[in-house]
């Protein structure tokens, strides 16, 4: 069974326009990115797995309405990374967030877990 895509976007480095062959798909269980040209290499995060998520916006981002959300994550192969300057940025990482906390209800999953203590 495939997921359902949630939220697909690409990366945006350029004037706020999508002139990239980086992208990142949200789906109800996981964050994908996929990056490279002709050597394509594709990253999935379970969303159950995401501890923190905190949006980054320089004044220039501000202008074309793009940001990026840095998150963090108790996976050990990917502890930290970034959703580099997508649209609706806040948009994102509120539904980014929210996408978390239900995966994590759904599969009874507290973040303390990932966190060392």
């Amino acid at each position: 069974m495939e997921d359902k895509i949630i939220w697909k976007d690409k990366k945006r480095p350029i004037f706020g326009l999508p002139i990239s062959f980086t992208t990142y798909t949200l789906t109800q269980e996981k964050l994908l990115c996929d990056f490279g040209i002709l050597n394509r290499t594709q990253e999935e995060i379970w969303l159950y797995r995401i501890v923190d998520v905190t949006l980054k916006r320089s004044f220039f981002q501000r202008i074309f309405n793009v940001g990026t959300v840095h998150v963090c994550s108790g996976d050990r192969s990917n502890p930290e990374f970034d959703i580099i300057s997508v649209k609706d940025p806040l948009k994102v990482k509120d539904l980014l967030s929210s996408k978390v906390d239900e995966e994590r209800t759904n599969r009874k999953v507290n973040a303390n877990e990932f966190l060392d203590m």
